[in-house]
């Protein structure tokens, strides 16, 4: 079957109380990792592309790479256009067939963000595809995004009740706590926080900057309601420290398909650990 949307995926997850793990990918290799631990796992998966990755790859070709993993496994997948701030970019995007996309306002004021997510969901739902957007600002870097200390911010649970009801949305990404790239100590998430937001807000959360998250943690946070789970940095690392490893044991090294394959399969292992860490195994069935 083709890609499909996040939104079943991610209601299903919300009724029987798992994640959906949503990794960030960049190319086939990466692509042909994720979506084969999952096949082998049997979890629901969800390929994240950033804008920057979009480009570097291109918008077709990621299209069809995901299409043709959707093809070949009899599990569910989706391709997600992650944290894009830009319409024009989101709507080519639809337009060329993804099914799932990320609209990010977060560093806007209240209504504008409701502003400018309720024109992506309006155009988005005329076409079958879901929205998430983001309440609250996550500190660090994502993509182009990169938000400093001062102004990262919690996601007010009350604003967050308005903010769904105002641009029906799809999924909601949540700040409790989680920032993106590498931390420099070990995050503490406000428990508290998220389950108020899930007393308030009916549709699926979403969970940002997981990468050096303890497992524990993230799993109290699927507990508490959380749907998906995103994946990035810890991904990355692995693979290109074992691309690094075998040029210094094989300097003269030149063939893509010998020196990415250690890559593989370091990912392999954390996207192992990392679907078991969101309960997600065993749910495609």
């Amino acid at each position: 079957m083709p890609i499909i949307s996040t939104k079943q995926m991610l209601l299903d997850a919300q009724r029987r109380k798992y994640a959906v793990p949503a990794f960030n990918i960049h190319n086939l290799e990466t692509i042909q990792v994720v979506v084969e631990i999952a096949n082998e796992l049997r979890s629901p998966v969800i390929l994240a592309a950033t804008p920057s990755t979009v480009r570097y790859a291109g918008a077709d070709y990621l299209l069809a790479i995901g299409n043709a993993a959707a093809s070949r496994y009899d599990i569910p997948i989706s391709l997600h256009l992650d944290h894009s701030e830009d319409f024009d970019y989101i709507k080519m995007c639809i337009d060329l067939g993804y099914k799932s996309v990320m609209i990010d306002a977060s560093h806007e004021s209240f209504g504008e963000n409701i502003r400018k997510v309720k024109r992506v969901v309006e155009y988005a739902h005329q076409r079958g595809v879901t929205v998430e957007a983001e309440l609250g600002c996550l500190m660090g870097q994502e993509d182009d995004i990169d938000v400093s200390q001062k102004d990262a911010m919690m996601t007010d649970p009350d604003l967050a009740k308005t903010f769904v009801e105002k641009t029906g949305i799809d999924s909601l990404a949540v700040a409790i706590g989680t920032a993106h790239g590498l931390y420099k100590s070990e995050p503490k998430l406000d428990f508290k926080r998220l389950q108020e937001i899930r007393d308030k807000v009916k549709v699926p959360l979403v969970l940002h900057g997981a990468s050096g998250v303890p497992s524990k943690s993230v799993q109290e946070s699927i507990k508490l309601g959380i749907c998906k789970v995103n994946i990035a940095t810890e991904l990355k690392i692995p693979f290109a420290n074992a691309v690094k490893h075998y040029f210094l044991s094989n300097p003269n090294a030149n063939d893509p398909r010998k020196y990415l394959t250690p890559g593989k399969n370091a990912m392999k292992q954390v996207v192992i650990r990392k679907i078991k860490m969101c309960y997600s195994d065993g749910k495609a069935e």
